[in-house]
């Protein structure tokens, strides 16, 4: 127990366990999909009359996984939920190499974005939009943060994630690779609507407070603004990645219509 506490808390031994934490019947039948290594199972007094718990437990028990029960309270202790899920598991680590993801379409590239919750929708967002791959740079939060997993409702496992790369080098080794690189500001930059971005393209999200600063706007192809209607001054930055990710991903084109609109 004393393990999955630190493996929920604390990034460093997440990083040198090559594991992390994930919570929940569904989580844990996602990876099982993804044939994703599962180290061991435990579950709660409550598990069995859970909801689709059984059925995963099967399924581990099927894939020789090591299952544990615990006694009542225990998984209470061990996470950081407002409402725990009454089975968990520590997977192992699933990030790639940049190169693994440079013969995709459509790529997320995440600097400074800090809030676990948001990088988990984002995840979402990726791979709901059928990206290739969320290049996740040096300051952004951990993948493995458990309210990172928990909001990626499962794409953790569906969708190519690299971690840990400089921003200026992870710019530098798309644009070579033949990424538009097409950064986003709250304010300043060409409407997304307006914008032909053909071919591959890195969709460039900045930090919450302060976006992407000056020295890496300078890095990039595009930058694109999202057009806000009344006092409203700019989305959350997950909110902006599902907006500009579908676009993205329909690849409207200037001067035609887009898949979404309404024809009478």
């Amino acid at each position: 127990m004393q393990r999955l506490r630190r493996l929920t808390r604390q990034r460093s031994v997440r990083r040198r366990d090559g594991a992390f934490v994930a919570e929940g019947p569904k989580l844990l039948a996602a990876a099982l999909d993804a044939g994703v290594p599962i180290e061991a199972v435990y579950f709660s007094p409550e598990a069995r009359t859970a909801p689709g718990v059984t059925d995963v437990l099967a399924r581990v028990h099927a894939a020789g996984v090591r299952v544990f029960g615990l006694g009542p309270g225990v998984i209470e202790r061990v996470t950081d939920a407002a409402t725990p899920q009454p089975v968990l598991g520590v997977v192992a680590a699933i990030d790639v190499d940049l190169d693994r993801v440079l013969a995709a379409g459509l790529l997320f590239v995440l600097v400074d974005v800090r809030d676990p919750g948001n990088l988990g929708a984002i995840l979402r967002v990726a791979a709901g939009s059928g990206a290739g791959g969320v290049v996740c740079c040096e300051g952004t939060a951990d993948i493995y943060n458990p309210k990172s997993v928990r909001a990626s409702a499962g794409a953790l496992f569906s969708v190519p994630v690299v971690v840990g790369v400089p921003p200026d080098e992870a710019l530098a080794r798309l644009g070579a690779a033949g990424f538009r690189r097409c950064g986003t500001a709250a304010r300043g930059g060409a409407d997304y609507a307006a914008v032909d971005l053909d071919g591959k393209v890195a969709l460039v999200l900045g930090n919450e407070a302060r976006g992407l600063g000056d020295a890496l706007t300078g890095l990039l192809d595009e930058v694109v603004t999202i057009p806000m209607a009344g006092a409203t001054e700019s989305l959350n930055v997950a909110t902006a990645a599902a907006v500009l990710g579908f676009a993205l991903a329909h690849r409207p084109r200037p001067g035609t219509a887009r898949p979404y609109d309404v024809r009478t």
